[in-house]
């Protein structure tokens, strides 16, 4: 570590450290001293609503002081690593790496431990996969280290059911303490031994799967599941630890995720964030039906911004946000995914590839023909609302497919783009339509961001636009 960047990670600790010896008394004076140790460049529009936040006491001020509630054996390495390693000091080597290599450099990586889980959840491809499939702990503590010299500080583990591996993900927390481990789990195999040594490592967040009634859970997922998933949430909140919610929603369960029932539940519960994702109709036997309708997914996008104005829960939806991170944010633009074959993928929901992990480094994957592709056309459209090459704008991902000669990487029955595109193309015809209503909408305290082709924009993406 460089001299310099060792005394500003130094630096931001004592400030850490100083928020949190009295949160409610130092909290106003927090944003001036992080100000102090960061360059303007780096996250000025989030440190700016941080500071409006804090001064105007608003829903996201009460959120930040739940943190400051989280068990106090793990909170303060948990907030250095996160603000300081995995983003304020990980953010400007991520854009030298863009800016030398070229190419997309992630801010978070995914990737499966193993296609192994213990339930078989009606409807998840995980189901079909088995227990064959398992990226060992030499091979992801290989793309951890890759990551960090590319200044990717951030991992995020998807599955099969990562708990699975339980012994071998804490052992790469212990590891890697400068990075932050989130990962998505059905939360059956969360118990108390558990939560000790999360709260031991310190750098493990779970996001619990949970996005129905206990009689649409146990009916998906098995007998019973759904009170092992509430068990969870209540032994890591009254552990201190913290968590989120990971909500898949759909035709069927739409509008009762876009709810203030559904969002209470989440903060009643101790959740601190929610990430939702609207269905992809991925794998030869997935239906389109389960797509949402355009009336679910318009009440979505105004549902979810409502919500933000006074919940104290961050919430991000991936599909309906894209006008605040410059539209798609895949093919390692600040996201990758490494299924448990080592099939490095351009996004959790596009299973086509032409390279492995176990074959190439992380850098050669980022600048193989399908990943470039991702870097020289994204943005895929200019209406961000219209952000994905599958979804919304359908006719691209065959094309790039096509001309970077990438393969079906589906572990259970390969599909086409051809014929992913054709369950799509209804939906994308449809929703252009609304997208641009609500794009162009004059009534929309959004309209003068979108109308800044900057918007969400790092300062690698407008130099390659403008080269």
């Amino acid at each position: 570590m460089a001299i310099t960047e060792a005394a500003e990670r130094l630096a931001l600790y004592k400030v850490i450290e100083y928020l949190d010896e009295d949160p409610a008394n130092h909290i106003e004076k927090i944003m001036g001293l992080v100000n102090k140790f960061t360059p303007d460049d780096v996250f000025p529009t989030q440190r700016a609503a941080f500071s409006h936040a804090i001064d105007a006491k608003t829903n996201w001020y009460e959120l930040m002081m739940k943190v400051f509630n989280l068990n106090p054996q793990m909170r303060s390495r948990l907030l250095k690593t996160l603000i300081a390693d995995a983003n304020i000091l990980a953010w400007p080597k991520q854009e030298k790496m863009r800016e030398k290599y070229r190419c997309n450099i992630p801010w978070a990586i995914l990737l499966d431990p193993t296609s192994a889980c213990n339930l078989r959840c009606t409807g998840c491809w995980a189901a079909e996969y088995g227990h064959a499939l398992n990226l060992t702990f030499d091979d992801i503590d290989s793309i951890i280290q890759q990551g960090k010299e590319l200044g990717c500080h951030i991992y995020i583990y998807t599955g099969g059911e990562p708990l699975v591996r339980k012994a071998d993900v804490i052992r790469l927390c212990e590891k890697h303490q400068d990075c932050v481990f989130l990962r998505f789990t059905n939360a059956t195999l969360i118990d108390e031994a558990f939560c000790d040594d999360i709260i031991r490592v310190a750098n493990f967040v779970p996001a619990i799967s949970a996005e129905g009634t206990r009689e649409t859970t146990d009916a998906r997922r098995g007998e019973g599941t759904y009170d092992k998933i509430d068990h969870a949430m209540d032994l890591l909140h009254s552990r201190g630890i913290p968590f989120g919610i990971s909500a898949c929603w759909t035709s069927q369960n739409a509008d009762a995720i876009a709810s203030e029932e559904y969002f209470d539940w989440m903060i009643d519960k101790g959740a601190l964030f929610c990430w939702l994702f609207h269905y992809m109709p991925v794998g030869a036997g997935a239906p389109k039906e389960l797509m949402p309708t355009m009336e679910q997914r318009t009440h979505m996008y105004q549902f979810v911004r409502k919500m933000r104005e006074v919940k104290p829960l961050f919430t991000l939806d991936f599909q309906n946000d894209g006008e605040y991170v410059g539209g798609c944010i895949a093919g390692g633009r600040r996201y990758l995914h490494i299924n448990a074959a080592g099939d490095v993928e351009p996004c959790v929901f596009i299973h086509y590839s032409n390279v492995n992990i176990h074959n190439v480094s992380l850098l050669d994957a980022l600048r193989s023909p399908l990943f470039m592709e991702y870097y020289r056309q994204q943005p895929f459209n200019a209406n961000h609302l219209m952000p994905c090459p599958m979804l919304e704008n359908p006719d691209m991902l065959p094309k790039m497919v096509e001309e970077s000669g990438a393969v079906s990487t589906d572990l259970v029955e390969k599909e086409s783009p051809e014929q992913l595109r054709d369950k799509t193309r209804e939906y994308a015809q449809a929703w252009k339509s609304v997208a641009e209503d609500l794009w162009s909408d004059p009534e929309s305290p959004l309209l003068e961001k979108r109308q800044d082709p900057t918007q969400g924009m790092a300062a690698t993406d407008l130099s390659k636009q403008i080269n």
